[in-house]
């Protein structure tokens, strides 16, 4: 891998930045579908090159102080669009989280890291970017960080509370923020619209929410391990996975498919193999455990299904979470021994529950018949005797190319989001260099990574630039 994780991150300055124009103090309830959602931040961030002549490099002019500057004011403009953001979450009379929109502003850290940008191990993710080139909110809605590397690069990074938003909501915010510096129109003007996302009247409740959910005081409490059971910690990594390797996974996960597998199902089925077969390898008392893996679906188009074409495009621009979490299940020894295009087959069968405008309207009527109160995916709560679990997110919607503040595309970018509890997460997003290939981020005890990268060398490969610099060259 060649980096290092050894540098030193100082910071340089702290701002307030709040929205461009005044606003009036107001309460935001969350949606039913922001209350599935624990307090849990997510970060992203992007990495720009300096494409200063040698001559004018980090340290002798005022270029970071420049690009600083024009991230401030597009960041004041973007957050009178996407003012939750300005806000904070409190509780109200019910116990329940909602969002104050007051305008406090979002906290905007400058900072200088004195590493370059190839001396990085960005596969290293809790060492490299943990604590350092991300930061860590400490209230607030969202956090900004700007971080000048010693060869000019800055890399512009953010944590956000996932009980305000998803990723999709993020892909607009990172969209608009860059439109704004180069001063372009705004492409998809937000939208925090509740009536989208309401519950039917009358609500009706379905049992097959409840084999996904569950409320928070339901709960079971978590296992003690035995004297002589360890809990292995989860730990971030970061891999590189070619346009050609998902394109034979693909190919191979069809051949006997009852459906066509997308590049995700394909991927994600062929990893949850590997976990099954991890975990047999860990002991023969592990083959009947049973393993899970969740996919995360947007519902945003399934409830635009049959709707006017103004709701539609309403629910296109909507700013929430708008997610739902099947997932599947099976004893690893069984699916140790399962061809891929079965395993593809299972997550076709779990997905299917989830892909309807029907099962988001059950979810955010069941959400409804169960307040006051919080509730979340089942999957991401373990219990004694559990195999190993994991959720597959998708970054891939992300649209890369866009994240351009006027300085050029980011030469790397990635979610990072170690989110703690012993469920596994997986977030592939699209690489810079724009050719089909994947960074995946990966968040799975060590033991797991090993095994993985064992088994499928060529499939997930640690990342590093080298990867990718030769593409980028023309991108």
């Amino acid at each position: 891998m060649g980096g290092h994780c050894n540098f030193t991150v100082t910071p340089t300055a702290k701002h307030t930045v709040a929205a461009a124009m005044p606003m009036q103090d107001h309460r935001l309830p969350l949606s039913n579908l922001d209350l599935l959602l624990p307090p849990l931040d997510v970060n992203v961030f992007f990495c720009y090159k300096n494409n200063e002549p040698s001559e004018v490099q980090s340290g002798t002019n005022n270029t970071f102080k420049y690009k600083v500057g024009v991230l401030k004011k597009a960041l004041a403009q973007a957050l009178a669009y996407f003012y939750p953001y300005a806000g904070e979450v409190v509780m109200n009379s019910a116990g329940e989280p909602e969002l104050l929109c007051n305008n406090r502003g979002v906290e905007f850290v400058e900072a200088f890291a004195d590493v370059q940008l190839c001396e990085l191990e960005f596969y290293n993710a809790d060492q490299s970017i943990e604590g350092k080139l991300v930061p860590r909110k400490k209230e607030g809605v969202l956090s900004i960080q700007v971080t000048e590397l010693k060869c000019g690069t800055i890399v512009v990074a953010c944590a956000f509370d996932h009980r305000v938003q998803d990723a999709y909501s993020a892909n607009m915010f990172w969209v608009t923020w860059s439109e704004m510096a180069a001063l372009k129109p705004i492409s998809k003007p937000p939208s925090v619209l509740r009536s989208l996302v309401e519950p039917r009247s009358p609500t009706q409740l379905l049992s097959a929410v409840d084999d996904m959910y569950i409320r928070i005081p339901l709960l079971p409490p978590p296992p003690k391990p035995s004297e002589s059971q360890t809990v292995e910690a989860l730990v971030s990594r970061v891999y590189y996975t070619s346009a050609q390797q998902l394109l034979e996974l693909q190919s191979l996960a069809g051949k006997g498919c009852k459906k066509r597998a997308s590049k995700l199902q394909s991927f994600s089925a062929f990893l949850w193999k590997l976990i099954a077969s991890h975990a047999c390898q860990m002991g023969d008392e592990n083959a009947n455990k049973i393993t899970k893996m969740g996919i995360v679906v947007d519902g945003r188009s399934r409830l635009a299904d049959g709707e006017s074409e103004e709701k539609s495009k309403a629910l296109a621009c909507y700013f929430g979470n708008v997610l739902s979490i099947p997932y599947g299940e099976g004893k690893c020894g069984n699916l140790k021994d399962k061809s891929l295009s079965s395993m593809v087959d299972l997550v076709h069968d779990f997905l299917d529950q989830a892909i309807t405008k029907d099962h988001f309207l059950d979810l955010i009527d069941w959400v409804q018949m169960n307040r006051p109160g919080l509730a979340m995916t089942r999957i991401y709560c373990t219990k004694d005797g559990d195999g190993p679990a994991l959720v597959v997110s998708s970054g891939l919607p992300f649209p890369v190319s866009k994240v351009d503040f006027g300085w050029g595309k980011p030469a790397f970018g990635s979610y990072h989001f170690p989110w703690g509890g012993s469920c596994g997460y997986v977030m592939p997003m699209p690489s810079p260099s724009g050719n089909g290939d994947w960074i995946v981020y990966m968040f799975l005890s060590k033991d797991q990574l090993e095994f993985i990268e064992a088994e499928a060398p060529d499939v997930f490969k640690p990342f590093s630039l080298d990867l990718i610099s030769d593409k980028l060259e023309s991108y």
